[in-house]
């Protein structure tokens, strides 16, 4: 069955703070959804991200690696989680995202995986 990427966008100025009514709401959203996939056997693996500001950047070049500081690209959004979903087509795998988007109240996006 394929896989999708379904991931979460924030402004990169976003920080979380998992103690206040809201982000309570919204976890407890996450989490029902998490358990919907996971019954309905979509649901493959998720994970939230520490920011954008945490990541290091590796490159390669004529046999040299060379690591920056992160993030690799300078945006005003910055992927905070994602889900790799399975679902049988893009319309399905979208109908998920809806949910995600709903659960999570963020920006959602969707991109099929390759293989």
């Amino acid at each position: 069955m394929p896989k999708y990427l379904v991931s979460v966008w924030h402004d990169d100025t976003y920080v979380p703070d998992f103690s206040t009514p809201d982000a309570q709401r919204r976890v407890a959203k996450v989490g029902a959804f998490n358990e919907e996939l996971q019954k309905a056997c979509a649901w493959v693996f998720a994970a939230g991200l520490h920011p954008a500001s945490s990541a290091t950047v590796v490159r390669s070049s004529a046999g040299q690696v060379s690591m920056t500081d992160g993030p690799y690209a300078e945006t005003k959004e910055q992927m905070g989680g994602f889900w790799v979903i399975e679902a049988p087509d893009l319309d399905a795998a979208l109908g998920w995202a809806g949910k995600a988007a709903a659960a999570s109240g963020e920006t959602v996006e969707v991109r099929p995986a390759q293989g």
